[in-house]
């Protein structure tokens, strides 16, 4: 079965159950009510505060996380518990932490070569090293690291280890989950380059959830920009960038580094006023209209859902 979309999140729910006292408990809502598509080979920048939801997002799709509602479809077909481990080897996950997501008594040979013994892609161990080789190389990684452990390398040495074991498998699909933000500055640019040049080469989608904005626009195809589990808009890269709508991407685009001074003096900085609510109490109607400037009375009975403004560009906002 095939579809013009490699991925659909349909109405995705993720509620976490929380004890807030003796014998009570409530839901924290993490994810509540995303819909996106990815089509083969796109990017699709998913970007938000810390807090949002995003992680949440990536890992219930890979049914880390079993979702309270929703649906995923992978190529027109339903992801469920009873396929998912099939599934799996065609959508990977790259962690963002490059010190904790690697095994310390595995080899790089070893971390790598895992996901081929789960999924028994080889049938001699010639073969095996094989390709745990090309892998490497692909990576940027030379063949004397295969003996190492993951404590004798940098933080970036560490992330392509982590590449290397998601491409492992060949996979369609990798979520990368901040992929970046836990490396030097100096060590960001060549980490993402890398994924577009696998991208080029290999024809993967990716999910790539990050809260650097420059770096998405540099990276992504199309932007879903979520606020407190939900996702507020969506457009493509430039389009979003060049004309954002809704109130809490401006604020966002507008704490965004520009490197000429001219434009940085004109430019005005938009500070959010008051607090993120909780997600295990949140206001009715709009989740945003707290620390909105353009609130209406519709804002606090009615939760916006996302409309297109055209050109495909979505925007889920009372404000016209």
């Amino acid at each position: 079965m095939s579809s013009e979309y490699l991925v659909e999140v349909k109405d995705l729910k993720q509620y976490f159950p929380v004890s807030t006292g003796f014998m009570k408990k409530t839901s924290l809502k993490a994810v509540d009510g995303v819909s996106f598509s990815i089509r083969p080979g796109e990017t699709l920048g998913l970007v938000g505060e810390s807090g949002c939801g995003k992680t949440t997002v990536g890992r219930t799709i890979l049914r880390l996380y079993q979702p309270t509602g929703g649906e995923v479809l992978f190529d027109g077909r339903k992801v469920t518990n009873s396929n998912i481990t099939e599934l799996r080897k065609e959508m990977q996950m790259v962690f963002q932490d490059p010190y904790s997501s690697l095994d310390p008594r595995m080899t790089v040979e070893d971390i790598i070569g895992e996901p081929l013994d789960v999924h028994k892609l080889y049938s001699t161990r010639a073969e095996r090293r094989e390709k745990i080789l090309n892998l490497m190389e692909l990576v940027g990684l030379n063949a004397e690291h295969a003996r190492r452990y993951a404590h004798e390398f940098s933080g970036g040495q560490r992330q392509r280890i982590g590449i290397a074991r998601a491409l492992a498998v060949d996979p369609r699909f990798i979520i990368c989950d901040e992929p970046v933000s836990a490396l030097d500055v100096s060590i960001q640019a060549q980490v993402v380059n890398m994924f577009e040049d696998l991208q080029k080469q290999l024809g993967v989608a990716y999910l790539f959830i990050a809260h650097d904005l420059l770096i998405v626009r540099h990276i992504s195809d199309r932007i879903a920009v979520m606020y407190l589990g939900k996702i507020v808009e969506i457009a493509d890269a430039d389009e979003l960038n060049d004309n954002p709508q809704h109130p809490y991407t401006i604020s966002l685009l507008s704490a965004v580094p520009i490197p000429d001074p001219k434009i940085t003096r004109q430019r005005k900085r938009i500070i959010l006023q008051g607090d993120v609510p909780s997600p295990m109490h949140m206001p009715t109607g709009c989740a945003f209209r707290s620390r909105c400037r353009y609130a209406t009375e519709q804002c606090a009975r009615e939760c916006p859902s996302l409309a297109d403004r055209g050109n495909g560009h979505m925007v889920a906002c009372w404000n016209k």
